[in-house]
């Protein structure tokens, strides 16, 4: 299916380009999320239209998560969860806990943003986790797990 990006989407394509992407991700992600629309001849005009606009509102937010990453990045936030005697936890601390931790410090982030590479931390101590914020700006963050013994 042919579609105009109407913000930067990673992996497919920036701002104002048309793009051939599989039906199924046009029809359920990006239009739904308000990423992109059918490239018709109607939405290609009113887009070229709306270009100044667009392009501005996007650089903003570029600006706005820039900002809020330079404050962000290098934090380290501390996230109890209950643990046994060797550290190991009843559970574990996944991106929604993160997330979590994150926002009570005055941080809007959302679970989706937070990027685990090795999967939810089963153990007690520091552990090193991205923040994708923007698709240009991720920010690296430590997460200090803390047992809580029962």
């Amino acid at each position: 299916m042919q579609i105009i990006l109407l913000e930067k989407v990673a992996n497919v394509g920036n701002l104002g380009e048309v793009v051939k992407v599989k039906d199924g991700y046009a029809r359920n992600f990006l239009i739904p999320q308000r990423m992109a629309r059918r490239a018709t001849a109607t939405a290609i005009a009113e887009f070229e239209v709306k270009r100044a606009e667009l392009e501005k509102a996007a650089a903003a937010k570029l600006a706005a998560c820039q900002a809020q990453g330079e404050k962000l990045n290098g934090m380290t936030v501390q996230v109890a969860q209950k643990a046994g005697v060797d550290g190991r936890l009843f559970g574990s601390v996944t991106n929604f806990d993160i997330a979590e931790a994150l926002t009570k410090q005055g941080f809007a982030v959302e679970k989706s943003q937070v990027r685990l590479p090795s999967g939810p931390l089963k153990v007690t101590g520091e552990h090193g986790v991205s923040v994708a914020l923007h698709t240009d700006v991720v920010v690296e963050v430590t997460i200090a797990v803390v047992g809580e013994h029962a």
